[in-house]
């Protein structure tokens, strides 16, 4: 099975920054992309950013200024800069195990971490 235990959620002021990390375990494919998702308060998740093995990466358009996703290994990291009160949501981290570099693959959750961002 696979473990994705994830840290770094908390409050801050608007213009602030965050640093979140997710440590992935278990049975973890060669193939694979690990990244984040968010859930707003009365929204559906959406994509945050993603970062394959092989280094291709993914951003949604309202964090390609302010947001970096890195890895090292199977951890996972998002450095949060200028955070706004609209990136208030829980963050969750995500791996998906992939039999080859285009295909589909199973993906796991972590249990999230919530970061609010007051005005």
């Amino acid at each position: 099975q696979v473990q994705l235990v994830e840290s770094g959620g908390g409050l801050v002021q608007a213009g602030g920054s965050l640093r979140l990390a997710c440590v992935a375990s278990g049975s973890i494919f060669s193939f694979n992309t690990m990244g984040w998702y968010r859930q707003p308060p009365g929204k559906q998740r959406e994509l945050v950013a993603t970062r394959a093995s092989i280094g291709a990466t993914n951003y949604a358009d309202s964090v390609k200024d302010r947001f970096t996703i890195s890895r090292d290994k199977n951890t996972v990291y998002l450095q949060m800069n200028s955070l706004k009160p609209e990136d208030t949501a829980v963050y969750y981290c995500n791996l998906k195990n992939q039999r080859s570099v285009f295909a589909v693959g199973m993906d796991y959750w972590g249990e999230g971490t919530l970061v609010t961002v007051s005005s």
